[in-house]
């Protein structure tokens, strides 16, 4: 199973989400290509609403802890309740690893 399927798959258990993206922007960074080593994820929960930032964060990161333990690098969270997604739906553009 890929990576990004891997985290796909568990966030939607975890979260059940009502957005989900998972984005491999691994090839924005000086790794061979194919990789899967940096990705962003948009999601969307009910189960963010009277969470805080660093809450809504601990919860995609403990979800994601084996992913961490296994090779995943970096990880951009973009966490919102349904209502928040319904007004923002967007988020920054990456930008490209200088390194």
């Amino acid at each position: 199973m890929s990576v990004k399927q891997s985290i796909t798959e568990k966030l939607t258990a975890a979260l059940s989400p009502t957005h989900l993206e998972v984005i491999n922007e691994s090839d924005n960074h000086h790794v061979p290509p194919n990789s899967e080593s940096h990705f962003k994820v948009i999601v969307s929960s009910q189960q963010f609403v009277g969470k805080r930032l660093i809450g809504r964060h601990r919860v995609v990161n403990e979800a994601l802890a084996d992913e961490f333990a296994n090779g995943l690098h970096a990880l951009s969270i973009h966490t919102f309740t349904p209502e928040e997604w319904a007004i923002e739906s967007a988020v920054p553009v990456s930008p490209r690893c200088k390194g």
